[in-house]
């Protein structure tokens, strides 16, 4: 009997593994279409436009659209988690994935902003059930789930800019093509999260505190300072995407070594995606890391502004900025977990944070071009670079602080 009950209990032990397995790899792969069918865009709108009759105006609405999508659906995402369970929302979202991918590139305009803003959703339920779902699941091991969770997104973003072109170009699959083969890795993800919908539950666990009352999360002023410092992050990333080959191709550097850089800059955030994370959640306060990222920020934006000339100095810039807004990213995130008691309090902090954060990053990159229109330089539009550095510090000082959203 002793023997049976032994083997009963390793089995059992077996199973929890396994399950435990496939969330992480189910994850990982949620975490890799998050980014990667906006970044495919990027390097292909050169041949969309052969194709297409798309303007400017269109072509930026394009780009614009996602973010607009996550602004829009992430302050309703915890409340439908709440409805419908976390597991099954994620899994109708990898279906809106898949749907939107997969009709893209087929149709002309309407289908492919249709399909895009289709994309868009599904990224904003990702975007804020992930760090709620490590939450939840591993309450002991957010800091390497948050890693893990980060650099997934970022790598495979990497790999979708980077291979894009080569795919359309030399495998002779042309844009639609190679639009439909990053569509695989969202059918791989809908696949492997099949099994999650055992798991599924549309209340809290058990052994997870909850309060009496669900509060307000609009109403915490901590909660209004992580999400100004989502947005200020935001921003960072997202000008230095669509203009740094604009500002160094000014500076005198050839088009082909400014595209490089944007790989440089990559290259910068991708291992402090991974690593700050950690070194966070073992920190009662991250102020520290706050003060350093803030400095690098500046260091590296300051590079760029007055660096002409020496294009050594300008790397180093780019991959300083890298390393800064990969920290704050990372950051970030790791405050929708720190600074709440449950998964549901990191789900209502994430979408509030996103929900704002997003719209920030749709507007600056068009404020930096009014800027630079009005200037006919970039001084002055960089500056925007400075001022969320100044403003990342403020919040961040206090967002890092060892307390909770609705701590009085």
């Amino acid at each position: 009997m002793k023997l049976i009950e032994k083997e009963l209990v390793s089995a059992q032990e077996n199973v929890k593994v396994r399950s435990r397995l496939l969330l992480i790899i189910g994850i990982i792969l949620v975490a890799s279409n998050l980014r990667a069918p906006i970044t495919a865009i990027s390097p292909l709108l050169g041949y969309m436009r052969a194709d297409l009759p798309l303007s400017n105006t269109m072509t930026g609405f394009l780009t614009t659209l996602p973010l607009l999508a996550f602004a829009g659906l992430s302050p309703f995402v915890s409340q439908l988690a709440r409805k419908w369970g976390m597991e099954l929302l994620v899994f109708f979202a990898l279906c809106f994935m898949v749907f939107g991918s997969l009709i893209r590139p087929f149709g002309g305009i309407p289908v492919l902003l249709f399909g895009t803003f289709l994309i868009g959703l599904a990224i904003a339920v990702g975007n804020v059930l992930l760090p709620s779902l490590i939450k939840k699941e591993f309450p002991f091991k957010m800091g390497l789930m948050t890693g893990i969770y980060s650099i997934s997104m970022n790598v495979s973003a990497m790999l979708a800019s980077g291979l894009s072109v080569p795919i359309a170009v030399n495998a002779g699959l042309g844009w639609q093509g190679a639009l439909v083969i990053w569509s695989v890795f969202a059918v791989i993800a809908l696949l492997v999260w099949l099994p999650q919908l055992r798991h599924n539950t549309r209340t809290a666990p058990a052994n997870v505190a909850v309060t009496p009352k669900r509060q307000n999360i609009w109403k915490s002023p901590l909660a209004w300072k992580i999400t100004i410092f989502m947005g200020m992050q935001s921003t960072v990333f997202y000008v230095m995407v669509a203009w740094l080959p604009g500002i160094l191709i000014d500076q005198g550097i050839a088009s082909a070594q400014a595209g490089f850089m944007l790989s440089i800059l990559q290259l910068g955030i991708l291992p402090f995606t991974f690593v700050v994370p950690i070194i966070a959640s073992k920190m009662k306060s991250q102020q520290p890391i706050v003060i350093v990222m803030c400095l690098l920020l500046l260091a590296g934006t300051g590079g760029l502004m007055f660096g002409s000339g020496y294009i050594w100095l300008i790397t180093a810039s780019v991959f300083i900025i890298g390393i800064a807004s990969g920290t704050a990213f990372s950051v970030c995130m790791m405050f929708f977990n720190l600074r709440t008691t449950t998964a549901i309090e990191a789900a209502d902090l994430s979408g509030m944070a996103q929900s704002i954060g997003y719209l920030l990053a749709a507007a600056m990159p068009t404020l930096f071009g009014f800027l630079h229109d009005l200037t006919g330089g970039y001084v002055i539009p960089l500056g925007i670079l400075i001022f969320a550095t100044l403003v990342l510090f403020i919040t961040g000082l206090d967002a890092a602080r060892d307390k909770k959203v609705f701590s009085k």
